[in-house]
């Protein structure tokens, strides 16, 4: 009682200051948010001088880092926040005033074995950046070499545990009030942001993205991850190469270098790809904050905490998804929809392909530098409840990059053709990847898998016959019903009652 009446006032304080900046005006009169939670969203915004147009961002900050975080999650879902407050949400940057230098300098010399001072000449004082679990800071070697240190926020594991706690109770009650909101699935939603939030605050998991995601771009030209420094990394420490450059934050920096803005908007969006439908491994952070424009004229990605996966079968639907919609074989879409199971089987397949063709050809109609992907999920996801699709948890961070990248390359070349620049590689990789010289040998590798695997199967069956002269297997019986309960006692007693009665009445 006192555990759920802590996450109560928690949550009572968190939606007090989401009040404050209109944020819960949306779902004072909207139709799927019950009548006491409606007018208890109307009561938190009395004598709080709320805002008209509701500054959803703005009220998360207020709410601390882990909420910050949830607003990037819910970023991806208009449907279930609507379409204003998911384009408000995008705004959120993870920009906050840094921790005091005796923090870090403490949580460094815990971190690092001798302390820091045993292994670097110096460390900045003034971090490089801030962000809401952790900062970096510009340290030297003794040996010379310049390294960026991420360091953890002093106490954020134990503000995020807590934060986290409160989100999946409130997740498991929303849940149970069925309808819209279990088709929602919000307990799903949150299992999935806190798989996120552990992944970012173990700084190790974060170096282990970066190697990873090195190897997933090293034949791509024109962008560069930076390496590792393993033995200055921890949990709470992570190290890496420092890159000098220009953020894609300041597009006037960017121009008075000299770079060819357009190409470097194509390689954002041909580095993507390469990521999430080339190796199926990504990064699920890419605003501009996040990418450095070098010296050399190459993309540097920055800050691996978010990464997301996807496997081949997912990819193989997303490549065909992405190509139906370019060519507008929605007919195809529709189908990849049903085989993948997120449309379920009692909806019409025809009627899918019409709901789909209703979002597509708006946009195949207008003018090519005109299509926005963020517009596409929107109308993707305005369908979603018409076919009781229930929310896919793995394509949640695909659905957030694609709406970043589309923005960091219209950023870049506000006249980018984006279907121009996804066509040609989605094409190449359906090309490569599903023609008929790809199908033969996924089947060949197939039986060689298969016939790998006999010698093991013969073993498992011989294991399961007797061997000779032994006794024949036993003939099968139908399992014993249940014991009944013994009824001796309660004859007994039943005695002893009448006994005792007989007495009394003689």
């Amino acid at each position: 009682m006192r555990v759920a009446s802590s996450h109560a006032l928690r949550l009572l304080a968190d939606a007090r200051r989401l009040a404050r900046h209109g944020a819960l005006r949306p779902f004072e009169r909207h139709p799927d948010v019950p009548g006491g939670l409606a007018l208890l969203a109307r009561l938190l915004r009395f004598g709080a001088f709320a805002p008209k147009t509701p500054d959803f961002a703005g009220g998360l900050r207020a709410c601390g880092p882990a909420a910050v975080k949830l607003g990037q999650a819910l970023a991806t879902r208009p449907d279930l926040i609507g379409a204003d407050a998911a384009n408000d949400l995008r705004r959120l940057q993870d920009d906050l005033e840094p921790a005091p230098w005796s923090a870090i300098a403490e949580a460094l010399d815990r971190a690092l074995p001798g302390g820091w001072r045993a292994h670097f000449a110096e460390v900045a004082p003034l971090p490089a950046g801030a962000a809401s679990v952790a900062q970096v800071h510009r340290a030297v070697t003794h040996r010379g070499e310049v390294l960026a240190l991420k360091v953890l926020r002093p106490g954020i594991e134990e503000r995020f545990a807590s934060a986290l706690s409160t989100y999946a109770w409130a997740a498991d009650r929303l849940e149970a009030l069925g309808g819209e909101f279990a088709r929602l699935r919000p307990r799903q939603v949150i299992a999935t942001f806190r798989q996120w939030t552990l992944a970012e605050l173990d700084l190790r998991r974060e170096a282990g993205n970066a190697s990873e995601l090195a190897d997933a771009v090293r034949a791509e030209p024109g962008v560069r991850v930076p390496a590792v420094r393993w033995d200055y990394t921890s949990r709470r420490v992570l190290a890496l190469e420092w890159v000098d450059g220009i953020k894609l934050t300041d597009l006037a920096a960017v121009a008075a270098s000299g770079a060819d803005r357009p190409a470097l908007a194509r390689t954002v969006v041909r580095a993507f790809l390469a990521q999430a439908i080339g190796r199926g491994f990504f990064h699920a952070d890419l605003h501009q904050g996040n990418l450095l424009l070098c010296p050399d004229g190459r993309i540097a990605f920055l800050d691996f905490g978010i990464m997301g996966r996807l496997d081949r079968r997912a990819r193989v639907y997303l490549a065909e998804i992405l190509y139906g919609l370019i060519t507008g074989n929605y007919q195809r879409v529709a189908d990849i929809h049903f085989e993948a199971g997120y449309v379920p089987p009692y909806h019409d397949r025809g009627a899918f392909a019409t709901a789909l063709r209703a979002v597509g050809e708006p946009i195949r109609g207008r003018a090519t530098s005109e299509i926005s992907v963020g517009g596409l999920l929107d109308g993707l996801f305005a369908i979603t409840r018409s076919f009781d699709m229930e929310t896919q948890p793995h394509l949640l961070l695909l659905q957030k990059t694609m709406v970043m990248v589309e923005g960091v390359a219209s950023a870049l070349d506000p006249n980018i053709n984006m279907w121009d620049a996804a066509s040609p590689y989605v094409k190449r990789w359906i090309r490569d990847e599903l023609g008929p010289e790809a199908r033969l040998a996924d089947r060949l590798l197939g039986g060689a898998g298969l016939l790998r695997g006999l010698p093991a199967a013969a073993r498992r069956a011989l294991a399961l016959l007797p061997p000779d002269g032994a006794a024949p297997p036993a003939i099968p019986l139908p399992p014993l019903p249940p014991p009944r309960p013994a009824r001796w006692p309660w004859l007994v007693a039943g005695a002893a009652l009448g006994a005792a009665a007989m007495a009394l009445l003689g």
